[in-house]
């Protein structure tokens, strides 16, 4: 089975989840986007829904469906999105599409976070995936100075990417990260750091991993 084939499987899959009248967080990526193109599906059934990015709002606005702000929903019934490593404990790298503060946010937000991955985004300990970091300009130099002496991960700016909140990305290579809720905590303290691309501390509740069946673990 090709990846593009389990990427859509996972996708749609997702829309079990769904039930009528709610508002649906909507996260960003390759996996995201078969999402998205179900939910279009079922557009009747639902209220709407929030974007984590404007890569999403834009292919969900295309569909016809209501895109609203998080600050006039409330708390969120239920979030979708991907990512770009899944270990055993639901525990997640993202980032790889920039958009991880957003995405940080919603998942904060909803009472139910689903994750549709591939099978190839399944690792025993997170961290092969670079960790993407999102930074204030001004702090890139600092931030990846603090990273390299706590982490010994090596920091990569992401040249010429701006995320969706005028911020750069430094992308940490060589880690082996096997206390993640820690290193998110440790992370986050640098100033300097908007968001850190690990969702450990607010894992997934639901991941659906693309398949023939898909696996709900």
């Amino acid at each position: 089975m090709s990846q593009n084939e389990s990427k859509r499987l996972a996708g749609e899959k997702a829309i079990d989840f769904v039930e009528d009248g709610m508002i649906v967080g909507v996260g960003t990526g390759s996996t995201v986007a078969y999402f998205i193109d179900a939910l279009a599906r079922v557009k009747d059934r639902i209220a709407g829904a929030v974007s984590s990015s404007d890569q999403s709002t834009e292919r969900l606005r295309s569909h016809g469906i209501e895109v609203l702000d998080l600050n006039a929903t409330g708390e969120l019934s239920l979030y979708v999105d991907g990512a770009d490593e899944c270990d055993p404990h639901k525990r997640l790298i993202k980032g790889g599409g920039a958009a991880l503060t957003r995405e940080k946010i919603i998942a904060e937000a909803s009472r139910k976070f689903i994750c549709i991955i591939d099978p190839i985004k399944q690792v025993p300990v997170l961290g092969k995936f670079p960790l993407p970091v999102e930074v204030i300009p001004m702090a890139r130099s600092l931030v990846a100075r603090r990273i390299l002496a706590m982490t010994g991960g090596q920091p990569v700016w992401r040249d010429g990417v701006t995320t969706d909140n005028g911020n750069w990305i430094l992308d940490v290579h060589n880690l082996s990260i096997v206390d993640p809720v820690a290193v998110e905590r440790e992370l986050n303290q640098i100033p300097g750091v908007v968001s850190v691309g690990l969702f450990a501390r607010r894992p997934a509740d639901v991941v659906i991993v693309g398949g023939q069946p898909p696996q709900i673990l």
